[in-house]
């Protein structure tokens, strides 16, 4: 998978659009790049665009699995997250969802972007 990261300065929030094909190493290594880019601009909000993802693979334990590795990379609970994603992705992207948040996380996933985006920044 690939990304690419903008830093909205005005409103405080970064923007990644994804590419490709999604999977454990990818995601978690994106994951790693946007704690750290949050960090380096004091931002808690981040804007995940996957409606360029192709395909999205992942095992239902590791998607259970990844809030907890959120927490051993060093993501905090105050960061909120918002992804949009194409309706295909929706089974797995609604599953992430609800373990984000049964793990404290504020995460919601989106079908378009104005939604996406007033939810973050509320």
């Amino acid at each position: 998978m690939e990304w690419e990261t903008r830093i909205h300065n005005e409103e405080k929030y970064l923007e990644v659009i994804t590419t490709g094909a999604a999977d454990k190493e990818g995601s978690l290594n994106m994951a790693k790049v946007i704690k750290e880019t949050m960090q380096r601009h004091r931002i808690t909000r981040a804007l995940i665009d996957h409606r360029g993802v192709e395909s999205v693979s992942g095992e239902i334990i590791e998607i259970y699995d990844r809030p907890k590795l959120f927490k051993i990379m060093g993501f905090v609970l105050g960061v909120r997250i918002a992804e949009i994603i194409k309706p295909e992705h929706i089974k797995h992207f609604s599953f992430f969802e609800t373990v984000c948040v049964n793990q404290g996380f504020s995460f919601s996933i989106f079908r378009e972007r104005s939604p996406a985006l007033e939810w973050l920044l509320k």
